[in-house]
C-alpha cells in the first residue's frame, strides 16, 4: 500500500482570497453606481440648462407678441366709440388723425365725406395682423422622454408642468383667435385675446418665476 503525503488546506489564504474577491466586486459595483449617478447628474445639469434657454427664448417672444396683439382690442374699442352710419365712423378729423397716429400699423386707407358741423363720415379700410407667438416645449419634451425629468425634485417638476400646461392653453387661444380672423369674425376675435391676455400674463408670470428658482432644480 502507497503512501501519499496530504498537506493540510491553508484556510486563511482561502479566506483572504474570497474577501479581496467580496472587496473587488463590491468596489466595482459602487464604482459603476458612481459612474452611473455622475453621468445622470450630468444629464440633469443638461436638461436643465435646455429647459432655462427654452423658457428665456420663449418669454422674450411672449412678451412681443403680447404687446402686439393686445393694441388689436383697443384698436375695435376706440372705433366702437365713435358714432356709425351705413358702416362708416363720424367724427372730426382731428380725432380721426389721432386714430391714424395710434394705429398706424392697422388703417391703410381712409375715405371722408362732410357732414356738418365740423364732423366727416370716414370709411376705413383696415388691415389687422395677429403675432402667433412660437412658444416650444422641445426641451421639455426630451426631458420627459429621456425620463431625466424624474431627477429635477417634486416641487420643481410640479412647476414645470404647470408652466407647460398652462403654455399649451394660450397655443390653443392662439389657434382660436387665429381662426376668428380667417372667419372675420372680429366680435369672436376681441373675446378670445381677452382671455388670451389673461393666460399670458399668467404664463409671463411662471416663466419669470422658473428662470429665478430653476437653480433650486439641481
Amino acid at each position: 500500500m502507497g503512501f501519499f503525503n496530504i498537506k493540510g488546506i491553508n484556510w486563511k489564504y482561502i479566506f483572504g482570497e474570497i474577501f479581496l474577491l467580496f472587496v473587488g466586486i463590491n468596489l466595482a459595483i459602487w464604482f459603476n453606481n458612481w459612474n452611473t449617478s455622475k453621468g445622470m447628474e450630468k444629464d440633469k445639469v443638461v436638461a436643465l440648462e435646455k429647459i432655462e434657454g427654452e423658457i428665456k427664448a420663449n418669454l422674450d417672444q411672449l412678451v412681443k407678441d403680447h404687446e402686439v396683439n393686445q393694441k388689436i382690442p383697443s384698436f375695435f374699442s376706440d372705433f366702437d366709440a365713435l358714432e356709425a352710419e351705413d358702416g362708416r365712423f363720424v367724427t372730426s378729423p382731428e380725432t380721426m388723425g389721432a386714430l391714424q397716429k395710434k394705429y398706424p400699423e392697422y388703417i391703410r386707407e381712409v375715405d371722408s365725406t362732410e357732414v356738418g358741423d365740423g364732423q366727416y363720415a370716414y370709411r376705413i379700410d383696415s388691415y389687422i395682423n395677429l403675432e402667433i407667438t412660437d412658444l416650444s416645449s422641445i426641451a421639455w419634451e426630451i426631458s420627459k422622454s429621456t425620463g431625466i425629468f424624474h431627477e429635477f425634485g417634486y416641487d420643481c417638476l410640479y412647476d414645470l408642468q404647470s408652466l407647460y400646461n398652462t403654455q399649451d392653453l394660450v397655443k390653443n387661444e392662439l389657434n382660436k383667435a387665429t381662426e376668428a380672423l380667417r372667419n372675420t369674425s372680429m366680435k369672436d376675435l376681441v373675446r378670445t385675446l381677452g382671455i388670451l391676455k389673461q393666460l399670458e400674463e399668467q404664463l409671463e408670470k411662471q416663466y419669470r418665476d422658473m428662470l429665478q428658482n430653476i437653480k433650486d432644480c439641481r
